[in-house]
């Protein structure tokens, strides 16, 4: 059953489905944060470079399951298939928008 995200969400997953670190890296603003495997990247330039390292490393598919709100932060299930360790996996990504763009991603195991 497909789900309805907000068009900075739905662009992310889009542009994260095209494997584009180009287009994911301007899905965010230019101070946003991602917090993702222990490490914390800061502004488009670094996370733009974790985008390119994560798809060096690994290859996958995903599948945006559930949405909901949580203490302010956008709550997304996400079914991800591939190459990596302990696949398939059901990861929450947190995002903080800020306009049409995103402000703050954590991605939780």
């Amino acid at each position: 059953m497909a789900i309805v995200l907000p068009q900075p969400i739905a662009d992310y997953f889009s542009a994260d489905a095209g494997s584009s670190a180009d287009a994911i890296a301007q899905c965010f603003t230019p101070t946003a944060v991602v917090k993702d495997e222990g490490r914390t990247y800061t502004g488009r330039a670094a996370i733009h470079r974790w985008k390119v390292e994560s798809s060096a490393k690994y290859t996958y598919t995903s599948e945006p399951r559930t949405i909901a709100e949580e203490n302010g932060r956008m709550a997304v299930t996400n079914h991800l298939v591939g190459d990596f360790p302990g696949s398939p996996a059901d990861l929450r990504y947190f995002f903080v928008l800020d306009g049409q763009k995103i402000a703050e991603l954590e991605v939780i195991p």
